[in-house]
């Protein structure tokens, strides 16, 4: 937009755009799971949820790991060589238990940037020690269209 100042004619500053933040574009209705879980309830929810892997929590909620289906590969494989149907392991025998999260005020940029660099495909989110969410790398690919005609 073009303004007039004292018969002079000046372009208008674009506005910027507020920072997109990883808490803009999170999940927060969480699959979670506990450490006693089996592999089959796991496998069982991964597939009717249609999501690759949840935080693993304590009964106070206390996030203490990950689990993925990578992780439930293992005891896929155990099964396998053990001739057995169910996979009775647990999750606590599998899940990833040195998890990096992300804070929700982290910008959309650097979430990506953290993906790419740690190619890990998902992040709990946690705010004053709680788990609040959890951002996927599919999360971040489907907000970037959305941000065509922002200013960067």
């Amino acid at each position: 937009m073009v303004k007039s100042f004292q018969g002079v004619r000046v372009a208008e500053p674009k506005k910027m755009a507020a920072p997109i933040m990883v808490e803009d574009h999170m999940s927060t209705n969480l699959v979670t799971f506990y450490p006693e879980d089996t592999i089959d309830h796991v496998l069982d929810l991964l597939t009717k949820r249609k999501i690759s892997g949840a935080p693993v929590v304590d009964h106070q909620g206390k996030l203490v790991g990950i689990i993925s289906e990578v992780d439930c590969l293992k005891e896929i494989i155990k099964g396998k060589y053990s001739n057995t149907p169910s996979f009775p392991g647990t999750v606590a025998e599998h899940m990833s238990t040195d998890v990096i999260t992300m804070r929700p005020d982290l910008s959309l940029f650097d979430a990506a940037q953290q993906f790419l660099e740690m190619k890990i495909r998902r992040f709990p989110v946690m705010k004053d020690g709680k788990l609040i969410g959890q951002i996927s790398l599919s999360d971040v690919i489907r907000a970037f269209p959305k941000l065509k005609e922002t200013t960067w």
